[in-house]
């Protein structure tokens, strides 16, 4: 299917998995790894206010958008931030995302 892409997203405790991703579904990053079963917290609900959602890009990140404004002050409020750090609630993916590779960093619930 041409709107199907994988990503390989890792787990706090590094248990790896690869999820296949609809790319025609109008969710964010966040949204799909909480219908995944991942345990994000999401305390904003989407809104790019808590960080709760944080990830860090291990592999493909240069096909994301670039992180707005808003994203990178909530960015700057975590202490294990760094330039690979996103926030999954800003991400809507694409079918050039496909072979993504993430860590889970936000809180847990």
């Amino acid at each position: 299917m041409e709107n199907i892409i994988n990503i390989t997203v890792e787990d706090r405790d590094g248990t790896t998995q690869t999820i296949e991703v609809p790319t025609d579904i109008n969710l964010s990053l966040m949204e799909i790894l909480k219908a995944s079963d991942y345990n994000i917290l999401a305390t904003c609900g989407g809104m790019a206010l808590c960080a709760t959602c944080h990830i860090q890009v291990l592999d493909g990140g240069d096909q994301l958008p670039e992180a707005t404004d808003q994203e990178l002050d909530m960015l700057d409020t975590l202490p294990d931030a760094d330039m690979e750090s996103r926030l999954a609630c800003q991400l809507h993916l694409t079918n050039d995302d496909d072979g993504l590779r993430l860590k889970i960093k936000g809180a847990l619930q």
